[in-house]
């Protein structure tokens, strides 16, 4: 599936789906859509739009600029609703080059999630809704007011933060085309600040971080000031999501045997696709017995009751690779997973979970470490936010031998 819709006069309209959540679920195409000023549409582009079968449109923009620039036109086959989320108007393209698109953008941001809140709550509603069909929002440039909608959909679906920096970024593929818009609605003028039409990731880091500081995360504001309850949210989730469940709980003394077939299962499909990491055999019960004494051993389950999809080791501290450490890093071992069952992405919900686990223990760093010459495996780590901090020449891996690896880890 694509997540660009192409459009000629359209710039930046995106599918939300393909997104897996934390719970190992995936964010369904083809049901909720993001996109700049929907006014744009004529000809061919409007019966590209009328073929998406949209339902309901929410028009996230001021009334006056809707005089200005007209809305989406009328049509049966949706419900069309503005719902105008920001209180404080400012002009992007008047700010001076001294301005600092980061902090100055999150701010803006944060004020419009706490002047809006009526809006957005209604915005969470209409996407929810039962039968509702595809939904599409959108502002001007589909940037800020479209981005701040689409991170707390994201995240109360519970996707991961990094693909909600992620989807915001995307934006930048549209930007050219967004100033020359507005050069075009502008003539004769040229937009002051350099940063105009651009949504870097520091925007959005930095406004989540403004939101946890305040609420503990989006979803905490969301609770609070939207008043999101598990009704809201669960119905969101019904609407938008679709896959089995992950379901996730400590190992015991009874699923040692399973913990070495998994294993051994993901050494042969290294092996088989000419990956040198793991071989069978090397890792028996006694190892998973001893982490169960001395870490924490993870488990994920399709459902309660469900085949297992995948695990992973915990440790509180791990000095042969990193030397002796303040108690300030989580260190994730072993992530493992059954590829009969696992869905796409379990490694990367794995993952995420053992994050959670680590900031839940009051600890803001997650460490690990691969062989070296597994080029794969390091990409596979630094798409997911770890960065390379350093080489071991060679680590003791037990029966294993001694290899190089390196060392990687992510601020939580």
């Amino acid at each position: 599936m694509k997540r660009h819709i192409p459009f000629d006069r359209l710039h930046n309209c995106r599918d939300l789906g393909g997104y897996v959540t934390e719970d190992g679920r995936t964010v369904r195409w083809g049901k909720v859509y993001r996109s700049d000023s929907l006014s744009k549409l004529h000809g061919a582009d409007w019966e590209r739009f009328l073929g998406l079968g949209v339902r309901t449109v929410i028009d996230l923009r001021y009334p006056w600029e809707i005089e200005a620039k007209g809305r989406v036109p009328d049509h049966a086959s949706f419900a069309y609703h503005n719902l105008s989320v920001e209180h404080r108007p400012y002009d992007q393209a008047a700010l001076g080059p001294e301005v600092d698109t980061g902090r100055y953008l999150a701010d803006r941001y944060l004020e419009v999630a706490e002047d809006g809140v009526k809006e957005l709550r209604r915005a969470l509603e209409l996407i929810a809704e039962d039968g509702s069909g595809p939904v599409v929002f959108h502002c001007a440039s589909g940037k800020d007011r479209t981005g701040l909608l689409a991170a707390l959909v994201l995240s109360l679906l519970g996707v991961a933060e990094a693909d909600v920096v992620e989807d915001f970024t995307l934006t930048e593929l549209a930007t050219d085309r967004l100033v020359a818009d507005w050069r075009a609605a502008n003539p004769g003028r040229e937009p002051v600040w350099p940063d105009y039409g651009r949504a870097p990731a520091d925007v959005m880091r930095l406004f989540l971080a403004s939101i946890a500081e305040r609420y503990g995360s989006l979803r905490g504001y969301a609770a609070q000031l939207l008043d999101a309850d598990e009704e809201l949210v669960a119905a969101l989730r019904a609407a938008l999501l679709e896959g089995p469940e992950l379901t996730f709980r400590r190992a015991g003394a009874s699923d040692l045997a399973e913990l070495v077939r998994l294993r051994d299962e993901a050494a042969r499909w290294q092996i088989s696709r000419g990956i040198a990491q793991w071989l069978p055999g090397e890792l028996g019960e006694d190892h998973f017995g001893a982490r169960l004494a001395d870490s924490e051993v993870w488990l994920a389950t399709l459902g309660p009751d469900g085949p297992v999809a995948g695990a992973f080791e915990l440790w509180w501290d791990d000095p042969a690779p990193w030397g002796p450490q303040p108690p300030t890093a989580g260190y994730v071992h072993r992530l493992m997973t059954d590829r009969s069952t696992a869905p796409p992405r379990t490694g990367r919900v794995l993952l995420a979970h053992a994050e959670r686990r680590i900031r839940a223990a009051g600890r803001g760093l997650s460490r690990l470490d691969c062989r070296s010459n597994n080029p794969r495996l390091r990409a596979y780590y630094a798409a997911a936010g770890y960065r390379e901090v350093g080489e071991l020449a060679s680590k003791d891996g037990g029966v294993a031998g001694r290899y190089a690896v390196t060392l990687m880890e992510k601020r939580l």
